[in-house]
């Protein structure tokens, strides 16, 4: 899937969709090299303190090379695989679930978040015991050191403490969107400021702090010159430019990751593409707390477009839309409409000889070839009646002809029946004139129709045409009203009085010899674009 969806905001962390053993190791690599860089910084950091930064009193004396050279050296070695052997017991321990690809329970999902506060808490232990260690093995043999050694490793155990937490909340977003997905959040989460206010204080507030104090023991310091008073504030100011920098950089990612993932989710819900976009929420701050607030707007909007769409499907999609466009109202208006009503011949037939497997099949099949022949010309199916049809033309959207496109709609359907459902026949009668057009019912439950002398007497023509189903049947006034293009198809038949009426009714038969070539070429001759 698209990056920005389906991710966790960092391609190091791969793909949601990897999963298994591959994206286990990912993760356990990721921590260990975090962890690494980490206090490699720290050390680093602790070093250039201890040698530039505050060089007076120095740590280069004779006395001292026992702690410089095998002291210090072999704790880093001991620090380095105590941390690295119980990092990965702590991950191995409250991982199994996800090291073996189960849904976490509940007890699973405590550990799981606590899993990043044990890992930077072995970090801290060994940096705290590295603090009070070397504080006071160098103040044994200086005092003048204590404070020196105890600021330094102080000071770098704090960004080594910082810089973790933030790098191993990174490397464990997989399993932290795995947790979330399975229903369990923190109550109590550590917030967007929370991280900013960290990083503040181990960037800048701690430095300038150390500033401070190098400012003031030089100033009470007779043998503290000039330059190396200027030369510690320098190199502070720079490990708090430096850290400040990393800091709030690991900051800002842990942030405008969630952030740019919603950002492009939303430009693909905004291109249409909302099936498949579902974010990963991986973030247990506010940030993620947007992505579900996103993920349930997209979920709102499938279940919008389905029920747009099933809406649709039952009473017809002009219907639907004119309908969310403006409230639905009881009542109607009167409009001019040409009806096309389709009746079945011999359903009792059809039924008593087949399956019920089968009679569904046949009609499915009959209703596709009435459904497409009716939209093709830009009318309505607004009623299933058993299995009988009627169809409109110019209501609820307007058509320039709608007698013109209901006859070449009756015409279309006869020959796709012919050619497509050889099963099945159809009496076709296609009448026009006004029509009441609204809703009909209760407030509670209406349906759109329409209700006037043209349903009636195109429905008794369609009985009538059921004596040769090949030749659908239309009232003179449908063929009067098309255009002279339509019109020109249809022949004049009889005239008679329909059951049920009392006018006579001028009937034309379409003509015989329209094949379906002639079809397709003026299959929408009457029907225009909706005004």
């Amino acid at each position: 899937m698209a990056r920005g969806s389906r991710d966790y905001g960092s391609i190091l962390l791969g793909s949601a969709s990897e999963g298994g053993t591959r994206q286990r190791v990912r993760i356990q690599t990721l921590l260990t090299v975090f962890i690494v860089v980490a206090n490699l910084i720290g050390a680093a950091l602790a070093i250039s303190l201890s040698a530039v930064g505050i060089p007076e009193p120095t740590v280069f004396q004779s006395r001292l090379w026992w702690i410089n050279f095998i002291v210090v050296p072999v704790y880093v070695v001991v620090a380095f695989v105590v941390g690295t052997t119980l990092g990965t017991v702590v991950v191995v321990r409250d991982l199994r679930w996800a090291i073996r690809d189960q849904r976490p329970t509940a007890k699973d999902a405590r550990r799981a978040n606590r899993a990043p506060w044990q890992l930077v808490l072995i970090q801290g232990v060994l940096w705290g015991v590295a603090t009070i260690m070397f504080t006071i093995m160098y103040g044994v043999l200086d005092p003048n050191l204590i404070p020196k050694m105890f600021f330094v490793a102080g000071l770098s155990g704090f960004v080594v403490v910082a810089v973790s937490y933030l790098l191993i909340e990174i490397a464990l977003r997989p399993v932290a969107a795995e947790v979330i997905t399975a229903g369990y959040r923190r109550r109590k989460r550590s917030g967007v400021r929370s991280r900013s206010i960290v990083s503040w204080m181990v960037g800048s507030a701690i430095p300038i702090i150390g500033i401070l104090l190098v400012v003031f023991f030089g100033a009470f310091r007779d043998d503290t010159s000039k330059i190396d008073l200027f030369v510690g504030v320098t190199v502070l100011a720079v490990v708090a430019l430096s850290t400040g920098l990393l800091l709030t950089v690991l900051t800002s990612i842990s942030v405008t990751a969630p952030i740019r993932s919603v950002r492009n989710a939303m430009n693909r819900v905004q291109r249409g593409e909302i099936s498949d976009v579902d974010l990963v929420v991986y973030d247990g701050t506010e940030l993620g707390d947007l992505q579900v607030g996103f993920n349930g707007m997209v979920s709102g909007l499938r279940d919008r477009d389905r029920m747009r769409d099933l809406f649709g499907r039952h009473v017809g999609r002009d219907v639907a839309e004119a309908a969310l466009q403006r409230d639905p109202e009881l009542g109607g208006s009167e409009r001019t409409v040409a009806v096309v009503f389709v009746d079945v011949i011999g359903s009792t037939t059809l039924a008593a000889g087949r399956s019920p497997t089968e009679v569904v099949e046949i009609l499915n099949r009959f209703f596709a070839v009435v459904v497409s022949a009716v939209e093709d010309h830009g009318g309505l199916v607004n009623k299933f009646e058993g299995d009988a049809v009627l169809a409109i033309f110019g209501a609820p959207i307007d058509l320039d002809d709608p007698a013109g496109a209901a006859l070449a709609t009756a015409r279309q359907i006869a020959h796709g029946l012919a050619d497509e459902v050889p099963d099945i026949s159809a009496g076709l009668g296609v009448s026009h004139g006004p029509v009441v057009a609204g809703n009909v019912g209760a407030i509670e439950r209406f349906e759109y129709t329409v209700i006037g002398d043209p349903v009636n007497e195109s429905a008794r023509l369609s009985e009538l045409a059921k004596r040769d189903p090949t030749r659908p049947l239309a009232a003179g006034r449908a063929v009067h009203a098309a255009g002279p293009g339509e019109a020109q198809r249809w022949e004049r038949q009889e005239t008679t009085t329909l059951r049920g009426r009392t006018e006579d009714t001028v009937v034309y038969a379409a003509m015989v010899g329209n094949d379906a070539g002639a079809l397709k070429d003026t299959a929408h001759q009457g029907a225009s674009e909706p005004s």
